[in-house]
């Protein structure tokens, strides 16, 4: 039984680190969401690895965010036009110097503002 345990421990701690992966990443791909991959990567240390949930929830970059998320579902104003800006500077520079298919860009612009309308719909945090 204490095979599983520890076994069970090593495979959340390697999940959460794909996770952390694929959460930066997608801080540069349009179509990656970050935010739930960070809370992801918090849910699945914090259940195999206290030091390594303590880095995530204390990262300067995206700890907050992620520590705020969990305590009342809120996104800070500054967070949400970030997140906004570099979705739609992402998508725009995707459908107009990468895709050359109109249905693809179209598709591209269903889905930033698909994620756009998600966002702004969690309520703000008043800092």
């Amino acid at each position: 039984m204490k095979f599983l345990g520890k076994s069970r421990k090593i495979v959340y701690v390697i999940a959460g680190s794909i996770s952390l992966a694929l959460g930066t990443l997608g801080i540069f791909l349009p179509l990656l969401p970050t935010t739930p991959f960070y809370l992801l990567t918090a849910w699945l240390y914090m259940r195999s690895s206290p030091k390594l949930y303590c880095k995530v929830m204390n990262n300067k970059y995206f700890g907050s965010i992620v520590r705020n998320f969990q305590e009342d579902k809120s996104i800070s104003l500054k967070t949400k036009i970030v997140i906004v800006s570099i979705l739609w500077s992402t998508i725009l520079i995707s459908a107009f110097w990468a895709v050359d298919r109109w249905w693809i860009r179209a598709l591209l612009f269903a889905v930033a503002i698909g994620v756009t309308v998600h966002i702004l719909l969690f309520k703000t945090r008043k800092n």
